[in-house]
């Protein structure tokens, strides 16, 4: 497969880059961003060092991980961190997840970018289902994940620890049959 490359009404998701550092650090070093993921802030070595998985993973033979930047077409700037990862437990299945920048919350943009990963597993790599988990305490995400057409299935219970404490996840899954890339409207 090249490099991935799919554009939506007004984002791009494309391949990370060694010099996308600062700007994913913008994301994963900030408190209220990583709030419902399931680690803390990272440093910049920490994100430096993801960046440089990212980048190796991607060409790797079979690709595992799609670990993408979130752009915005027209100013060309990152906002968010997108990621597909191949589930090595299901067939045919993988688990997205993503984080925007905080300045650019709330007008869509996730919605967006759930939509252009969809799409990447249904259209390009022909997987049967894609899931993500959320916290439940992370309304934004439930209502995106619901708006993008993915199904709340469930709680996995205590499946993630943050700050010494653990907390539950919310599964939401759209199985490939449910996929229709005509929608009108949709990126």
């Amino acid at each position: 497969m090249d490099p991935v490359n799919r554009f939506g009404t007004r984002l791009r998701l494309r391949e990370l880059a060694r010099g996308d550092v600062s700007a994913v650090h913008a994301i994963y070093g900030s408190p209220e961003a990583t709030e419902h993921l399931n680690f803390e802030p990272r440093t910049r070595e920490q994100v430096t060092a993801i960046v440089s998985r990212s980048v190796a993973a991607a060409t790797k033979v079979p690709r595992e991980e799609y670990a993408l930047a979130v752009i915005m077409r027209d100013a060309g700037e990152l906002i968010g961190f997108a990621r597909l990862a191949i589930d090595p437990h299901q067939q045919r299945g993988a688990v997205i997840g993503f984080a925007l920048r905080p300045d650019t919350w709330g007008v869509g943009y996730g919605l967006e970018t759930v939509h252009l990963l969809l799409g990447l597993g249904f259209e390009e790599l022909g997987l049967h289902r894609i899931w993500g988990a959320r916290s439940p305490l992370n309304e934004a995400s439930a209502k995106t994940m619901t708006a993008a057409g993915m199904v709340e299935e469930g709680a996995i219970r205590e499946h993630v620890q943050k700050a010494g404490r653990w907390r539950d996840s919310v599964v939401h899954a759209f199985l490939e049959r449910e996929w229709q890339p005509a929608v009108p409207g949709r990126p």
